[in-house]
């Protein structure tokens, strides 16, 4: 049983009215029989839900209830969509908010469902950086957050990988991601278009004067699924034909990228009969491809394009002169 569910059915029944059991359970994404059984957990913790029978009726709270969120401060409430991710709620600037709406928000609810909540707090830890490096640092992200949340522009320099490598905009910030521990801005550039930016690039950022409306159909979602859609569409630039042993297919997953990993697993065909397979992989780039193939040592083998095949055997070269091999 989720405790969220439970909550989000409360303030439902409170913001709404009374609401046949059928629209309850499309508003919450469940089944019918699941909604009936949330609006018998309810009334078990000492909720008044009640039914009114008959055309235009539906479940309600009793007149006058109301749920006891009070007292809490705005940053508090921006706090309770993170209030499961304290990692990304101190990077924001957020984390005593947290710790408030937090305690606020179980001091609300009924007994039973405050137990619950407790519970499901207890098993559940989110660490949001990727394994084997360390966090970036994003001193400028509260002054962007800030941004975001009042709608003004914001001047930055910025550090990007193509020269110049320093450049000056004025953004107007629509929205922050977190992907992998990494945090993104989206801004508007300009009134077409909309761009990302790496917040640890950030170097320095001035909240302006400029206030802008963010446009209503804009969808922060939306938006990163297409960028991301995008972004794997320019990433690979080329394709390679290797060979691999099978221990170098099993040690695949950890050092290659996932879209290799299933390039190898839908185009593999077996050569020879020592369990060696050749397959079709995308590549970035000649030198991007031979560090990354690198790490496989001697369970891989190029076959083609013929430019990555003699980056490799330079790279083996220098190695072997380095190690003192002749």
């Amino acid at each position: 049983m989720s405790a969220g569910r439970l909550l989000s059915l409360l303030l439902l029944l409170q913001a709404r009215g009374g609401m046949p059991a059928r629209k309850i359970a499309d508003e919450l994404g469940v089944s019918i029989r699941t909604a009936y059984r949330d609006l018998a957990r309810l009334q078990s913790a000492g909720v008044p839900v009640y039914a009114e029978p008959g055309r235009g009726g539906g479940y309600q709270l009793l007149d006058g209830y109301r749920t006891r969120l009070t007292g809490m401060s705005e940053g508090e409430a921006r706090a309770l969509f993170f209030a499961g991710l304290p990692g990304p709620a101190a990077d924001l600037g957020l984390a005593d908010e947290v710790t408030a709406a937090r305690l606020k928000l179980l001091a609300a609810l009924p007994t039973e469902l405050r137990e619950e909540a407790a519970r499901t707090a207890a098993v559940f830890h989110l660490d949001a950086p990727g394994w084997y490096r360390e966090p970036e640092r994003t001193p400028q992200l509260p002054l962007l957050v800030d941004a975001v949340l009042t709608r003004r522009a914001v001047d930055v320099r910025y550090r990007r990988w193509r020269a110049p490598q320093e450049v000056n905009r004025r953004l107007r910030p629509y929205g922050l991601v977190l992907k992998s521990g990494t945090w993104y801005l989206v801004a508007a550039v300009s009134e077409s278009r909309i761009a990302t930016y790496r917040v640890a690039q950030v170097l320095d950022a001035v909240l302006s004067d400029e206030r802008f409306n963010r446009p209503p159909e804009f969808d922060l979602g939306a938006y990163w699924t297409s960028y991301l859609d995008d972004f794997e569409a320019r990433r690979y630039t080329g394709t390679a034909t290797i060979r691999l042993s099978p221990r170098g297919r099993r040690r695949l997953r950890d050092n290659v990228p996932p879209e290799v990993v299933r390039a190898v697993d839908s185009t593999a065909t077996a050569v020879g009969e020592d369990g060696w397979v050749e397959a079709a992989i995308p590549i970035e780039s000649i030198d991007h491809a031979c560090g990354e193939l690198l790490r496989l040592g001697v369970d891989v083998e190029v076959v083609s394009p013929a430019e990555l095949r003699q980056a490799m055997t330079a790279t083996v070269g220098v190695l072997a002169r380095a190690y003192g091999v002749h």
